[in-house]
């Protein structure tokens, strides 16, 4: 498939800057890709598409507040340094990305406060920096402490306390992520407890999003696009939990497309998961299928986005698109605060 077969326009006033309260409240949108047809729910209602036995995919990644401003040593000309990851763990080093990039040259200090700064070692990207931390105390701490959310660059507003907790899933608990996994932000405590009581079992696996899901593919021929690597785990335990839900033929719920990247680069041969520690830079695109997923949670993402053709590799394209063209018109929400669509 073409990168153009995935071009679609929308009202800019349909990208949410707030998320739904209480978060199961927001619209859910299935797709069924047997019969084709699209309903319209409320995402408390995604419960009825689950049965007994079938597995809950969850990415449990931790947004941490990776933006960072200082003050460069001698000009005092005020920088953004954005925490990307971490390099070197003895020496505090890290990739990041700095703006204006035009004033932070190697050797450059730049002064979070008084005690605490970082030296420009190296360049990678045009805004990409690797720098040194000269810090005494836990970096985490620092961070906690000076750093704000990430909030995507569409919501023009300054990050708030509130926000640490919102742009966030209510299980998040690795450490590692600048963007949040938004299709599991819909979720409540009391929804998954429901969902357990059901007899769906959950499965958590970890995925660090990096700022590459902001980047839109670029070229006509899907084959030549390259996706930035991710880190990712799944564990002995959750792998074995998936496969024998796979053995006895029931489904693999996917919560996001970043559940989908980390099991499907976790699968060397056949149809099942392996306990897996590493990177993964999976593009996972038409005509592609996928072994583990059955299912699909994921919410309305940009056109020409890998979101996009990730969903439409587990529903046809035609029915995906179709799909968009109604949230447009019934007014859905898109983007990571916005409304859910559901593959079953």
């Amino acid at each position: 498939m073409k990168l153009s077969q995935f071009k679609f326009s929308f009202p800019k006033t349909m990208i949410a800057k707030s998320p739904k309260t209480p978060r199961d409240m927001c619209k859910l949108m299935v797709i069924d890709k047997e019969t084709r047809e699209i309903k319209s729910q409320k995402f408390k209602n995604v419960i009825d598409y689950m049965d007994e036995g079938d597995v809950l995919v969850l990415n449990d990644s931790k947004v941490f507040p990776a933006r960072l401003y200082g003050n460069k040593e001698k000009t005092k000309a005020k920088i953004e340094v954005f925490l990307l990851r971490q390099l070197s763990e003895t020496e505090n080093i890290w990739d990041v990305v700095v703006d204006p990039a035009r004033k932070v040259r190697i050797g450059n200090r730049i002064f979070l406060n008084k005690n605490v700064f970082c030296e420009v070692i190296d360049n990678t990207t045009s805004r990409g920096r690797i720098v040194r931390f000269n810090v005494k105390e836990d970096f985490r701490k620092v961070v906690d402490k000076l750093g704000k959310t990430p909030l995507p660059y569409y919501i023009k507003r300054e990050p708030t306390e509130k926000d640490r907790e919102l742009y966030q899933t209510v299980y998040a608990k690795n450490i590692g992520s600048v963007a949040a996994p938004a299709a599991g932000m819909h979720f409540t405590k009391e929804l998954l407890k429901k969902i357990e009581k059901k007899g769906v079992k959950i499965a958590y696996i970890t995925l660090h999003l990096g700022l590459g899901m902001f980047r839109l593919v670029e070229v006509e021929d899907l084959s030549k696009h390259r996706m930035d690597s991710e880190y990712y785990e799944i564990s002995q335990e959750y792998s074995d939990m998936i496969n024998q839900t796979i053995i006895k033929r029931k489904k693999v719920i996917a919560v996001g497309t970043s559940v989908c990247r980390a099991l499907e680069s976790s699968v060397i041969t056949g149809s099942y998961v392996r306990p897996t520690k590493g990177w993964t830079d999976r593009f996972i695109h038409p005509p592609n299928s996928m072994s583990i997923v059955s299912k699909l949670i994921t919410n309305f993402h940009l056109p020409q986005s890998t979101m996009l053709m990730l969903a439409c590799t587990l529903a046809e394209r035609d029915d995906v698109m179709k799909a968009y063209k109604k949230a447009i018109k019934d007014h859905y929400k898109f983007l990571a605060y916005g409304d859910a669509m559901m593959i079953v």
